[in-house]
């Protein structure tokens, strides 16, 4: 059953740019990224990293880094974790640009401890972090306009009462010690050719960390070898523009879905159409593709299915959308649940238990149960404005270990509002069966057994 509330949690921080692109660097840090363009409107552009921890009660947010980028805005991006150092690729107007994100262990007085990248060796002792020339910034010495807000209490008093989870304890110091990260710009390649105002809308890296994927206003999908970004393949996928792709878990398969309608399933090796998403539209209505992400089956990693939300063309707002699961082997939809409102984003958990949606119209947050597509969270206006992302708090990531916390899920939301909100789905009664894919409530079990013996003793 859907619980609809305002849940004990919410907003963790709000920055100072409109929010467009959301992802988890580590398995305890969350990038987001967004701007206000290249008009001079004084709306910076650029990426802000936090930390999220739980402290018993609720999950806060503490701010690692801000780096601006000038007058790019960013609008997508993807990551890769490579050993120590992360690859991000943004992005950013008509090209893909990478950046080195190398994590440093700092104390209070701004000295580096550990460089955990073990690069720049020339720069060690040069820890000033409040103007580096490449324009990675320190909060605390930096004025912005972001303010940090995790669940509406105080920054400070959280911070003596919980350290940072993911910094190694000092034993010879009384000096806390802080993870940065130090956010350097690599390559960059044009990755969208439309002949009038060109725009790369979307970038992503197969979980194999083999190619790398864009799409954009031209309608192209281009697979680049990854992560030397070399053009492999340049494929006429539609006649407009991309507005999503995904990757499948096994790096065989890609995705595209755009505004001239088509959902196309590619295949990665060949680099040709391996079949076409198809559904009988409700009433006659002509709908569009949103978003689609690929997510694995539970205790089946070799399984996975492929969920797509769609909103009726040129009607915005509350109108009907419709959540979709369909099958990857067959290309077939398998169930689909309407919605009274328009959809703006998607997510599914890293283990393929849950997924997340996100509207147009009153910025609410959903979660639904994947191998149903139950409802079992609702929060209504999450934002002021339509939701731009979603991202799942891990619960397998390799980079680290999850957050510890009292809840079953809990989904990070972005928006144009410039808010970062959690959202949790609070431990139920019910609990999950791997086997057959179903919530069983485990006290009326255990209650029924115990009666029909005791109807059996007592008949002899």
């Amino acid at each position: 059953m859907s619980t609809t509330r305002r849940p004990r949690d919410g907003l963790l921080a709000r920055v100072n740019f409109p929010l467009y692109a959301v992802d988890m660097l580590t398995s305890r840090h969350v990038l987001v990224a967004g701007g206000g363009g290249s008009s001079k409107s004084g709306v910076a552009n650029g990426f802000e990293i936090y930390e999220i921890f739980h402290n018993g009660q609720h999950f806060c947010a503490q701010e690692m880094v801000r780096h601006e980028t000038g007058a790019n805005v960013v609008m997508n991006f993807a990551i890769r974790n490579e050993g120590r150092r992360a690859l991000l690729c943004a992005g950013q107007e008509s090209h893909c640009q990478m950046y080195i994100v190398n994590p440093r262990v700092l104390s209070d007085d701004g000295k580096e401890e550990i460089s955990i990248s073990g690069e720049d060796k020339a720069n060690k002792g040069n820890h000033d972090f409040r103007a580096h020339e490449n324009g990675l910034r320190n909060r605390r010495n930096f004025t912005s306009g972001v303010e940090d807000l995790p669940n509406g209490h105080n920054i400070n008093a959280t911070r003596d009462k919980q350290p940072l989870p993911t910094v190694p304890p000092d034993q010879n110091s009384n000096l806390k010690r802080h993870l940065k990260f130090d956010i350097k710009a690599g390559d960059s390649v044009q990755s969208d050719f439309l002949s009038t105002e060109p725009l790369q809308r979307v970038v992503r890296i197969s979980p194999n960390g083999h190619i790398m994927v864009t799409g954009g206003t031209d309608g192209h999908l281009r697979v680049w070898s990854f992560p030397q970004m070399l053009l492999e393949a340049d494929i006429e996928a539609h006649t407009k523009e991309v507005d999503d792709i995904d990757i499948s878990p096994d790096s065989k398969y890609i995705i595209t879905i755009a505004k001239d309608g088509l959902g196309l399933v590619w295949d990665i090796k060949s680099s040709k159409r391996h079949y076409e998403l198809n559904w009988d539209m409700p009433e006659g209505t002509k709908y569009l593709y949103k978003r689609c992400r690929y997510g694995t089956v539970e205790a089946q990693r070799d399984h996975y299915r492929l969920f797509c939300i769609a909103n009726p063309l040129g009607k915005v707002g509350k109108q009907r959308g419709y959540l979709q699961q369909w099958d990857c082997a067959t290309g077939k939809l398998r169930i689909a649940v309407g919605i009274d409102e328009s959809l703006s984003s998607l997510a599914v958990r890293d283990d393929g238990r849950f997924i997340a949606t996100g509207t147009m119209c009153s910025g609410s947050v959903s979660i639904y149960i994947a191998f149903s597509l139950q409802r079992v969270l609702h929060v209504p206006n999450a934002h002021a404005m339509f939701v731009t992302g979603l991202q799942f708090l891990p619960v397998t990531n390799e980079e680290g270990p999850p957050i510890s916390s009292d809840t079953e899920a809990a989904v990070l939301s972005i928006s144009v509002d410039n808010k970062v909100c959690i959202h949790s789905l609070q431990q139920r009664r019910k609990h999950y069966s791997s086997l057959g894919g179903y919530y069983i409530d485990c006290n009326g079990v255990i209650c029924s057994i115990y009666v029909m013996f005791l109807l059996r003793t007592l008949s002899y």
